[in-house]
């Protein structure tokens, strides 16, 4: 059964751990797909491939 009080109490956020966890698996996926997507973009909007931008080719 719960009273009022237990209610009323605020836990604090989880904080990010160092290291290989959820949270820094979920924001490096989420770059890189950001990341793809800019490159794709890229690659239609001026019609040149990402080796031509860097001068490889």
């Amino acid at each position: 059964m719960e009273t009022s009080t237990d209610s009323n109490i605020i836990t604090p956020p989880v904080e990010p751990s160092f290291g290989w966890n959820a949270y820094a698996e979920r924001t490096n996926g989420r770059f890189a797909m950001v990341g793809f997507v800019l490159l794709l973009l890229l690659e239609l909007v001026t019609g040149q491939d990402l080796w031509t931008w860097l001068g490889l080719r």
